[in-house]
């Protein structure tokens, strides 16, 4: 069997294959709340065999949100229809996480104020935001965990902190947008201690036995930004903490010109995962599933995230699969499709 479609396990929860849906925006929610687009959008991905999905940026109060049609965790009442899509993954033998935020400097939503370490804005399209107080930032902490366990009566198998792309948490952690003078700015210590301090409140609510994942944005694209080495300094930092798994992404904390192509984030992830003795999640471009192999097999990640090829196409895990000869299980109602006979039928 390849590497791609073997088990792997974290804590307690076992994956069917290491194929990762990655969070994306859906930019389809109303205060909050999934729908149905959200239902089938996800749900379809299970049926599609992906092993692990991490739904999308989800809020943790309205002026958190990157834009007002993102998924929120902040009201109780948005727990059943995200526990609704959670049950039902499940039972298409997927396991599936949530990955928890706040914007900062980059939301988008006018009806609040934004928020992030310092009073510089993202670029001049952006409002200035305020500086946070250390009751804004014990106040933040708390709607973290907050999120947390609302995350967990969902029954989400994961969390993911959203520490990537310029929110709030990785504005924190970045020399390019944190220039506090206090105990939260300057340092790597310091710069990390906001992250620390969630991971931390996170941990009071959220059972030991399910994995708490950290989303970072590896490469900052400007100079005098953090880079996969520094970015790895920060994470032995944090990862006694709790941290089980990096995901590991790269750019959206400053106005940057990036040269993409396949596989772009896979170096920043073999460089987290080898310098911090710690579990990675790569992707960036991969639509091959001979790419993903490749990366797996020569350790430089764990699991594999997928993002616009998965919108692309849902059953990507099937083709996959013939592609790297690996008889794995179909939906039972799609057996019958899963050889295609002589004439196309």
């Amino acid at each position: 069997m390849s590497k791609l479609f073997s088990t792997y396990k974290i804590k307690d929860m076992e994956l069917k294959n290491r194929i990762v849906m990655a969070p994306m925006c859906m930019d389809s929610a109303e205060n909050g709340f999934a729908n149905d687009w959200h239902f089938t959008h996800y749900t379809t991905r299970a049926v599609g065999g992906v092993g692990l999905i991490i739904i999308e940026a989800t809020g943790i109060e309205p002026g958190g949100m990157i834009t007002d049609k993102d998924l929120g965790l902040w009201d109780d009442a948005q727990i059943d229809g995200l526990k609704k899509i959670v049950e039902v993954c499940h039972k298409r033998g997927s396991k599936i996480g949530i990955q928890i935020n706040h914007s900062g400097r980059k939301s988008e939503v006018l009806s609040h104020p934004i928020i992030a370490p310092n009073a510089i804005a993202f670029n001049e399209s952006y409002r200035v935001p305020l500086e946070m107080s250390k009751e804004d930032i014990k106040r933040t902490i708390t709607l973290f965990k907050e999120a947390a366990e609302r995350a967990l009566k969902a029954g989400f198998d994961l969390i993911e902190l959203h520490g990537a792309h310029g929110y709030l948490i990785g504005q924190f952690l970045s020399p390019l947008t944190n220039k506090r003078q206090d105990e939260y700015g300057g340092s790597p210590e310091n710069r990390v201690r906001f992250l620390k301090e969630v991971i931390r409140a996170v941990k009071t609510v959220w059972s030991e036995t399910k994995p708490l994942l950290l989303r970072v944005s590896a490469e900052d694209y400007n100079e005098g930004g953090n880079t996969s080495e520094i970015m790895a300094q920060l994470i032995n930092l944090v990862k006694a903490e709790g941290i089980d798994m990096v995901d590991v992404s790269t750019g959206g904390t400053a106005p940057a010109r990036i040269s993409t192509y396949p596989g772009y984030q896979v170096k920043p992830s073999e460089i987290i995962k080898h310098s911090c003795s710690i579990p990675t999640i790569a992707g960036g471009l991969v639509t091959s599933p001979l790419m993903a192999e490749e990366i797996l097999c020569n350790d430089r990640a764990d699991l594999i995230f997928l993002g616009r090829e998965l919108l692309r196409n849902p059953y990507w895990s099937f083709d996959a699969a013939k592609i790297l000869n690996d008889d794995i299980t179909w939906p039972v109602q799609y057996e019958r499709s899963k050889t295609v006979r002589k004439g196309g039928f």
